[in-house]
């Protein structure tokens, strides 16, 4: 362990979540809360921390950019994956004990990349259980407007034996107990979007 200093810039929205965070990290020796000049960790909420995300690939940066660490109440599937592919460097549920908040600061500044171990098994999780085919994602759409297994068999040309295993399999990869669970699970996920939902036709 390196002992040199890790200067820290907290700009989360929330101004008590800052605060608190500020109290927590500033008792350490290893750690200076900065409010300006360069940092080599940045906190952000989730809105923020895709907004300087997107900023930063804009920009041509030529001096080192601060490592990202997201402090956020948002921990569905998606919402971490959708940040982690985004860039950012660390992903820390706002729940989550001073030690995890440490641990996630120090490792950024290592140049390493940080996600809370129940983060990481959910997302892992979401990775390993999501590989919809083509057919199973087209019966998922029909579900999601409510369709039953005779009208989607009809939309799609198939047989209803046919949907009934591809709703199977639906179940079993997105971990789902019924119908309206998967609907639920894979609108969490990003799989069925609002805009789909709200399709007339």
């Amino acid at each position: 362990m390196q002992n040199e200093q890790v200067n820290v810039n907290i700009a989360h929205a929330d101004p008590i979540v800052s605060a608190g965070l500020a109290a927590l990290l500033g008792a350490h020796g290893d750690i200076r809360i900065i409010t300006e000049g360069m940092a080599d960790v940045v906190i952000l909420d989730h809105r923020n921390g895709m907004e300087h995300m997107r900023r930063s690939a804009a920009a041509m940066h030529r001096e080192a950019q601060p490592r990202v660490l997201v402090v956020t109440q948002l921990e569905r599937e998606w919402e971490v994956r959708t940040a982690m592919m985004a860039g950012v460097h660390g992903y820390l549920l706002q729940n989550a004990d001073a030690e995890q908040l440490l641990t996630a600061v120090r490792t950024l500044s290592r140049g390493m990349r940080y996600l809370s171990p129940e983060l990481s098994r959910c997302v892992a999780d979401s990775f390993t259980r999501i590989g919809l085919t083509n057919r199973e994602s087209d019966v998922l759409q029909l579900l999601a407007q409510g369709q039953c297994n005779k009208s989607i068999a009809r939309e799609l040309g198939i047989g209803v034996g046919t949907v009934k295993t591809h709703v199977k399999g639906l179940f079993d990869k997105l971990g789902a107990t019924a119908r309206t669970h998967a609907v639920v699970l894979a609108t969490r996920r990003g799989l069925v979007g609002d805009s789909y939902l709200n399709q007339s036709h």
